[in-house]
């Protein structure tokens, strides 16, 4: 299929949107996730990982159902505004690149972490170098991104493998560490414990979000979504169960590096170079799909007008919105340079959740004829994101609460007869 010039071009196949996914979702969430998790719950983590786990299935069939019928870039932005109205839309979409956007700066900061312990001014630098880097391969066109999330995904898959085997081999790994599957917050502390690890699967949305780009969307999508995410289940289930029995939930919980943390606790010291540059290269995976990501989602919120027009760009060549992109990087560099938001988990799974809970109420309008998986799934999805939201971590749910509310006065504001236009880039309507 050729693309048009304002529209981007359709070059990614099953394989290709599969590993995007993994790339997003496999990133320096599993290197850090479990150590919040493991404050919130204690062991009971595994049962918050398993929620989360069946919430985020909820949202991925919706979300695969939902980018079959509209192929576009955008992602829940889109689903909200067409099944909902514009409203909903934005606030899907609003609540998405501010939660990524600070996923963003997180990622490099991770990155930086790893790569070269020492000097903050160091890692900052680092940081903004990766970013530039990683932003000029998206500039490139969406397979020199596919390509590159390959050796990414590769890297990350071989670093935790080499942890599980580590630890398992190493004979210091302990039933008693794991102990009952207790939590020490109780019910409320494991609801907490999935709200924050769903902040590591959070990614496949990503392959919605590129709908534009994927070859044959109605089959590819659904097929992809579901693919990614469950080699993702598999791989924290085993992960996070490995890591409590070597270091049980206190230990994981207190440090600022859990996996780190599990190989030393069985004398796998040997295995810390591998844990380091594992999350090096997670974090640049999940660094690339999320710029591609804010991009693509920015994109489809300029041509409808809630975000300035100047962001709907497509370049001529690479097909690729590209002063998106360059806002995006833009923005990520000033954080990076001025703030430490390697704690904003709790603040990315509140924006997240909010998208997904649109998106499910979004597939729930939907017909027969569009239908792939039963309402009920779009049901439980629904309340499960709001369960999760509303036990997140007090602070992570105001602050999120202000910024969208930010979002929606700036573009209630901001409305003018005219702005906007469809997400087809038909004439322009009023904002409702």
């Amino acid at each position: 299929m050729t693309a048009t010039p304002d529209t981007l071009a359709r070059r990614l196949g099953t394989a290709d949107a599969v590993v995007i996914g993994l790339g997003a979702m496999i990133g320096a969430g599993v290197f850090s996730a479990f150590a919040p998790a493991a404050a919130a719950a204690g062991s009971g983590l595994l049962i918050g990982l398993a929620l989360a786990a069946g919430v985020a299935y909820c949202n991925a069939v919706a979300s695969a159902q939902l980018a079959a019928q509209y192929p576009t870039s955008g992602g829940t932005y889109v689903y909200g505004r067409e099944r909902l109205g514009p409203w909903w839309g934005f606030i899907a979409g609003w609540g998405f690149v501010i939660g990524k956007t600070a996923s963003c700066a997180a990622m490099a900061l991770t990155f930086a972490a790893y790569a070269v312990p020492g000097e903050t001014w160091l890692q900052r630098l680092v940081a903004v170098a990766a970013l530039a880097m990683l932003t000029a391969v998206n500039l490139r066109g969406i397979t020199r991104t596919a390509g590159l999330a390959r050796l990414l995904v590769a890297g990350s898959l071989i670093a935790l493998l080499i942890v599980v085997a580590a630890i398992l081999g190493s004979g210091g790994a302990r039933l008693a560490n794991l102990g009952p599957l207790d939590a020490v917050g109780g019910p409320y502390g494991v609801l907490q414990a999935a709200g924050l690890l769903f902040f590591a699967f959070a990614g496949y949305a990503r392959i919605a979000t590129l709908g534009e780009e994927v070859r044959d969307p109605a089959v590819t999508i659904p097929r992809a979504i579901p693919i990614a995410l469950g080699i993702v289940v598999a791989l924290y289930l085993l992960v996070g169960t490995v890591a409590l029995l070597a270091a049980g939930p206190t230990v994981l919980a207190a440090s600022p590096a859990p996996l780190a943390s599990a190989v030393d606790a069985v004398g796998a010291a040997w295995a810390q170079p591998v844990v380091r540059a594992g999350a090096a290269v997670a974090s640049l995976g999940a660094l690339l799909a999320l710029i591609a990501g804010i991009g693509r989602t920015a994109l489809a919120m300029a041509r409808t007008g809630d975000l300035p027009r100047w962001l709907a760009s497509v370049h001529p060549r690479f097909q690729v919105p590209d002063h998106a992109e360059l806002a995006v990087a833009a923005v990520v560099a000033a954080l990076v340079l001025t703030t430490d938001l390697r704690g904003a988990i709790g603040f990315s799974s509140f924006g997240v959740l909010t998208y997904y809970a649109i998106a499910n109420a979004s597939a729930w309008t939907q017909d027969a004829a569009h239908r792939r998986w039963p309402r009920a799934l779009n049901v439980a999805g629904l309340v499960g994101c709001i369960a999760l939201v509303v036990t997140l971590p007090i602070p992570a749910v105001l602050a999120g609460l202000i910024v969208l509310a930010a979002g929606v006065v700036g573009r209630a504001l901001l409305a003018r007869p005219g702005r906007q236009a469809g997400a087809d880039g038909a004439r322009p309507r009023r904002l409702r």
